[in-house]
């Protein structure tokens, strides 16, 4: 990623410093909101184009992304690429297609989504395509923040953030003092 596209990141208000608590439950001293990258088409356009052109040349049927941010990411992607997006939404607490989807067996998706931490929203979005027969060849995001998330295929992170996290009986005392906020929209 280039140098003007992290001082953008940093200066939208995209990534955030402070005390978080994140959706995994973990505690981290950054956060990455997605929505100041999301309100912004030129911006996204721009994250999306990184995505679309590392994966021009793979053997892709479609674009896949789980809600709320992945959805968006995975149009504009698709859209870049000439490919249809498919979209993962959740019923009942799980991730699945829904409206009548209906994936080709053996079709191979990419699967896009906002930030990267624990891998959890990803792992729920190829669970859901490959119930539905599809075969997922790789993943991106736009924010990787994770430490060494096993996927078992390839992942393509366009900015990635140095972030420690800490277990909630491990949070360290200078990160402890700082009064935590709860951002997101997945109940930890």
């Amino acid at each position: 990623m280039s140098n003007d596209l992290a001082a953008l990141l940093e200066s939208s208000g995209a990534i955030l410093r402070g005390h978080f608590l994140l959706t995994s439950g973990r505690h981290s001293d950054v956060y990455f909101e997605k929505f100041r990258v999301l309100e912004r088409p030129d911006v996204l356009s721009r994250l999306c184009s990184e995505i679309a052109d590392h994966f021009r040349s793979h053997e892709i049927d479609f674009v896949a992304g789980p809600t709320t941010g992945g959805i968006i990411i995975a149009f504009e992607v698709a859209r870049q690429m000439g490919l249809p997006a498919v979209y993962v939404e959740t019923e009942n607490g799980l991730r699945m297609l829904r409206r009548g989807k209906v994936l080709a067996p053996g079709s191979r998706a990419l699967i896009v989504d906002d930030v990267l931490t624990t891998g959890t929203s990803l792992f729920e979005t190829r669970a859901a395509l490959t119930n539905a027969g599809a075969e997922t060849v790789a993943m991106a995001v736009l924010i990787d923040r994770s430490s060494g998330v096993e996927l078992s295929c390839p992942l393509y992170g366009v900015h990635k953030v140095s972030a420690q996290t800490y277990a909630p009986d491990d949070v360290p005392e200078w990160l402890a003092a700082i009064p935590i906020h709860k951002p997101g929209t997945r109940a930890v």
